[in-house]
């Protein structure tokens, strides 16, 4: 185990806020003394299990704490989860059925495993002690706080001051939540911005029932592709964890420019001495594409094997960098006899080329599609297309057309 001082180091790579340093470092000193791990717990709510790397960010942070020799514990909101957590928007999340939250906790553990080593890694249902909690040990614990201070969280008080309905339920949401902590006897707690009352709350808790608090250690939010919204699927700006190694890779090397700095700290488990030596290559002039294809390099290797992170590379640099057309691509299978261009459409879609079939069309109206390196219009809609086509799409997108 490394000195408290160099963990530290570790650990506030790419942090945002943590409540508090001092109680840390002590956490850090007892914990290398006695040799005895500190428990680090990560809430999950399996209501959206589909991940992508902006969703890593925190679970990033848990691996570098559990390359560290600390214990991870990841809580799945099985018990939660069927009662909604409360949202910013007009109305509570719908509840989740038995089925929809064992579905989607399954998909969730597939993918945290990606990032997380699987046999240092704990997995815990919050069912497992909020299901045998008694009616007078949950107005007990009811009792630990008030309903002013529930609606200093801002879902609340806006619902609150707009007389949307609040549930009396739902203020059982970020009790049930900290009482995480408390069943675990959690050292540290992490999460995004957006969990900020909840993972406090955590600390109220375990203050009020007599145990030494937990760390809050909250994660910013990443940007997207685009540079300036939140990475969303809804918004195409997303680099997801199961995109084959070419698009991952030719994805981060579109990252903009301001942006590869927060990229390393947040998405890699780079040491930050090697990120202040890419800081002072920016900063003498070195030229970011070249910073930024180690990024690619780091991110796709992340997630693919040597050899895919090679093939990528090589599909990269023919297709990109000298405008050719890659030999491995990826290949669509058509009917021969009938599938014309606007045939393809959703195929393509569902292939990630596009997002929708208005963006194909505005490509196409733009001469951005090309079909064995010539230029294709709205007029070619209906155009049969032929084994061993190259459609590309955009400026760095391309597929065969196969039988």
């Amino acid at each position: 185990m490394l000195e408290p001082k160099e963990q530290m180091r570790i650990i506030m790579k790419g942090v945002q806020t943590l409540v508090n340093e001092e109680e840390l470092m002590a956490k850090l000193e007892k914990s290398y003394q006695t040799k005895q791990p500190l428990i680090v717990k990560l809430g999950l709510d399996p209501s959206a299990p589909d991940i992508h790397i902006g969703h890593t960010v925190v679970l990033r942070k848990m691996k570098q704490l559990q390359d560290l020799g600390h214990k991870v514990v990841i809580v799945i909101g099985d018990f939660t989860g069927k009662i909604g957590d409360p949202t910013g928007k007009a109305k509570g999340r719908v509840a989740l059925s038995d089925e929809q939250v064992k579905e989607n906790a399954a998909t969730y553990c597939e993918q945290i495993f990606k990032v997380l080593d699987k046999e240092k890694t704990e997995v815990r249902f919050n069912s497992e002690w909020l299901s045998k909690l008694s009616f007078e040990e949950v107005i007990r614990l009811a009792s630990t706080t008030t309903v002013a201070r529930m609606l200093e969280r801002d879902d609340f008080q806006n619902r609150y001051q707009n007389q949307v309905p609040i549930g009396i339920h739902e203020f059982f949401y970020p009790l049930m939540q900290a009482y995480d902590s408390i069943a675990l006897k959690a050292d540290i707690e992490l999460g995004g911005t957006d969990q900020t009352f909840n993972i406090l709350m955590g600390r109220t808790l375990q203050k009020s029932m007599g145990q030494e608090q937990q760390i809050a250690m909250f994660m910013p939010i990443l940007e997207g592709l685009d540079g300036v919204e939140k990475m969303s699927k809804s918004l195409g700006n997303y680099i997801g964890i199961y995109e084959p190694a070419e698009v991952m890779f030719k994805k981060v090397m579109e990252v903009p420019d301001q942006l590869i700095i927060r990229y390393y700290e947040l998405v890699t488990d780079e040491h930050p001495d090697e990120i202040d030596k890419i800081k002072k290559q920016l900063d003498a002039g070195e030229n970011p594409r070249n910073i930024k294809y180690r990024l690619a390099q780091i991110i796709t290797g992340l997630y693919h094997g040597e050899e895919d992170v090679k093939k990528a590379m090589e599909y990269y640099d023919t297709a990109f960098t000298k405008k050719a057309i890659p030999d491995d691509i990826p290949e669509l299978v058509i009917d021969l006899e009938n599938d014309t261009l606007n045939d393809i459409i959703p195929k393509l879609i569902e292939m990630e080329f596009v997002q929708s079939r208005s963006e194909f069309i505005r490509l196409l109206k733009q001469g951005g599609v090309q079909m064995d390196g010539e230029k294709l219009s709205f007029d070619d809609l209906d155009k049969v297309l032929i084994c061993d086509d190259v459609l590309k799409i955009g400026k760095k997108r391309f597929v065969k057309i196969v039988k």
